[in-house]
């Protein structure tokens, strides 16, 4: 008689059970950092489009007399400054525990972990023809 070889092809179930559990795990762990991260980045654009703002507003109010009040800015438009209420909402952060650094903000920004950017524009407070004050504000 002629001995048959076992033709073993394939994965045994236990084999596919731990390759799935190790997946799980690492999902696990990778999801938190993930969300994390993507919340830095919209605090970082948020922070990026303050200084923005400001540089815009300072040359606008350099180059045009403005009057004491509040402008928003928006920069798809020529110049970036519009009247209150017509500004591009640019907001992109919500409230968190402050991952991003609000230490290079230009003077009168108002941005912290608190702030609920989302869908919000940046309101420019113009005093005595300065910017002093700047801030995420709007619905």
């Amino acid at each position: 008689m002629i001995p048959m070889k076992m033709n073993k092809k394939g994965f045994t179930l236990a084999e596919l059970l731990i390759v799935v559990a190790i997946i799980a795990v690492l999902v696990a762990i990778a999801i938190p950092v993930f969300t994390t991260q993507l919340e830095k980045s919209r605090e970082t654009t948020d922070i990026a489009n303050l200084r923005s703002a400001y540089g815009a507003a300072t040359v606008y109010c350099m180059t045009n007399s403005v009057a004491d009040g509040k402008v928003e800015y928006d920069p798809a438009t020529d110049g970036a400054i519009v009247s209150a209420n017509a500004g591009a909402k640019l907001g992109q952060g919500t409230p968190t525990d402050g991952k991003a650094d609000y230490s290079n903000l230009p003077g009168g920004a108002t941005y912290s972990s608190n702030t609920d950017a989302r869908k919000k524009a940046i309101v420019i407070a113009v005093s005595n023809g300065m910017v002093s004050g700047l801030s995420f504000s709007g619905t």
